[in-house]
């Protein structure tokens, strides 16, 4: 009996450790890019839940897409917002908001688009640009909390297959 109850035990203890295995793991810290986005990103996005309408963080600002739901999200599919002409030919390629895409993207829109379009014409909306890498990493983070996440990690581990 005591055989059984430490096999038990063990089995409980290393059940979370096995599930780890295909969870998909960020670079950020979520807790820091809630303060991130709190001091860089309110003014222009929120993160509104589209079922309730609840404002999840952010002060309602319209100006960029809703940030709900982005880790895994297809570029330019927000409803009833006018992307750039280019971020939505991207995401029509099936490009989607993976953490590479999302950091590179707002560390320099205009420059990461013109990139993975391979156009020099290519132009982004977002004027505002993360300085610092590591803080891109941890909004990403926080971001990646927002959604349907068994639908977002579905969509990000296709995304890192096909890669």
């Amino acid at each position: 009996m005591k055989n059984f109850a430490i096999a038990a035990a063990l089995t409980v203890f290393a059940a979370p450790a096995f599930a780890q295995e295909d969870m998909i793991t960020f670079q950020g810290d979520a807790a820091a890019g809630e303060e991130q986005f709190n001091r860089q990103c309110v003014a222009c996005h929120v993160v509104q839940d589209p079922e309730t309408d609840e404002v999840l963080a952010g002060r309602n600002a319209k100006v960029g897409p809703n940030l709900y739901g982005v880790a895994g999200r297809q570029l330019g599919v927000v409803e009833d917002f006018n992307y750039s002409d280019s971020i939505v030919e991207l995401g029509e390629t099936g490009q989607i908001w993976t953490e590479e895409a999302f950091v590179g993207y707002v560390q320099d829109p205009t420059g990461w688009l013109r990139e993975e379009l391979d156009n020099r014409r290519a132009r982004g909306k977002m004027a505002y640009q993360v300085r610092q890498e590591d803080e891109a990493y941890d909004l990403y983070a926080f971001l990646a909390t927002f959604g349907d996440q068994e639908a977002q990690m579905e969509a990000l581990q296709a995304a890192a297959e096909g890669n």
